[in-house]
């Protein structure tokens, strides 16, 4: 009975768990690499058929590139919220360029 008091508790706890600002993980890649995070923005490019997709998530802090495998690619000019592993591709001067596999997409 605590058993599953515990893990219910804890299916709680992750699920209130909010998005971070896209700003974040893009500040300090190497330390959010292989990361789970939780962002949303606006699609501001996007592409995708037969299932595979990418696409770029924009908010006030920062883009986040998006790959997504089974789902496709959502129309440029929605809201979308996203939650996938987070892996840095590069950081050159002031420039982080970064994806997110995707492994959950939400309503914002």
């Amino acid at each position: 009975m605590r058993v599953a008091l515990l893990a219910a508790l804890l299916l709680a706890l992750t699920a209130c768990r909010g998005t971070m600002p896209i700003g974040r993980p893009l500040d300090d890649p190497g330390r959010h690499d292989g990361e789970t995070v939780k962002i949303k923005g606006e699609v501001t490019g996007s592409a995708g058929a037969l299932g595979q997709g990418a696409y770029r998530a924009s908010a006030g802090t920062g883009t986040m590139n998006v790959l997504s495998r089974g789902r496709g690619a959502p129309r440029e000019g929605a809201e979308v919220g996203v939650e996938g592993e987070f892996r840095s591709v590069f950081t050159l001067g002031d420039t982080s360029q970064a994806v997110i596999l995707e492994e959950r997409r939400f309503d914002p």
